[in-house]
């Protein structure tokens, strides 16, 4: 039986969740189970914070989880590695301090950086041979440099504004773009190969539509041009000889401009529908 570890809380868990309800596996009902087997798929799943997660599974209790990059870095579990982007949760880690003290990474030599990923930090600093001072906390790392604990701080920036707003300036460069992964230990366990091509038919089913559309004949391979397709458009003769249906695949951003493309063409009766799960 695969042992799968889900957050139990926070940014990542609700996603999650649904990702693995919509890859057909039956998870928890009650927000405060913590361990929940699902029988018609041979998996148990355990509900575990998120930034335990590289821990159990790295050492081997779990076979795999869904946890956070930024998460698995800062474990420093080298049992655990990632095996698939999962394409949520994404967020953005960098440097700030207050305007004009810091200009470039190198002046972060010997001065005190608060942050909530101290492995995560660590591991970057020591890679570019630069010793700071870390201050490890748990939240409000923003407040550090204002209360006196800390001289920059290394955090997750979205828009940037909370910084901005604790009188902070973003510098250097980007120190880790993190999403959603699974991960695995080092060996594989049966049912990992399922589960990793059942999410993967998921995020297909989130990134793409199908297209079905009428065509005069004379016309396949401009709108081929325009909707090429994973491998290639499935086109079927009509009844009237000049024209044909086409179905296609199309990436869901931008399928308004393709459908606006294929009309200007000549294509009409233009569908689009969703797809719900996928094998590629």
């Amino acid at each position: 039986m695969l042992r799968i570890a889900v957050p139990n809380k926070g940014s990542l868990a609700e996603t999650a969740h649904d990702m693995l309800a919509e890859a057909g596996y039956t998870g928890r009902r009650d927000p405060k189970d913590l361990h929940v087997i699902d029988p018609a798929n041979d998996v148990e799943f355990f509900y575990l914070r998120p930034k335990d997660i590289a821990t159990y599974v790295g050492s081997g209790a779990l076979d795999v989880g869904i946890t956070g990059r930024d998460l698995l870095l800062d474990a420093r579990m080298p049992g655990a590695r990632e095996i698939e982007a999962l394409g949520f949760g994404g967020s953005t880690f960098r440097f700030a301090g207050p305007p004009g003290a810091f200009t470039d990474i190198s002046d972060l030599q010997g001065v005190r950086v608060a942050t909530a990923y101290p492995g995560l930090v660590d591991a970057y600093l020591d890679e570019l041979g630069i010793a700071a001072d870390l201050v490890p906390l748990d939240g409000a790392v923003e407040s550090a440099v204002q209360l006196g604990v800390a001289d920059a701080v290394a955090d997750v920036v979205s828009t940037g504004t909370t910084l901005k707003q604790a009188g902070l300036e973003i510098f250097g460069p980007v120190l880790l773009q993190s999403e959603a992964v699974l991960i695995t230990g080092q060996t594989d366990v049966d049912g990992t190969d399922t589960l990793l091509r059942r999410l993967r038919g998921v995020m297909v089913a989130r990134q793409y539509v199908l297209v079905d559309y009428d065509l005069p004949v004379a016309l396949v391979d401009q709108a081929v041009a325009i909707a090429p397709g994973i491998e290639s458009p499935t086109i079927s003769p009509l009844r009237d000889a000049e024209w044909v249906a086409v179905r296609v695949m199309v990436p869901r951003r931008g399928v308004n401009q393709v459908m606006d493309d294929l009309y200007a063409i000549g294509a009409r009766a233009i569908l689009v529908s969703a797809i719900h799960n996928a094998r590629l």
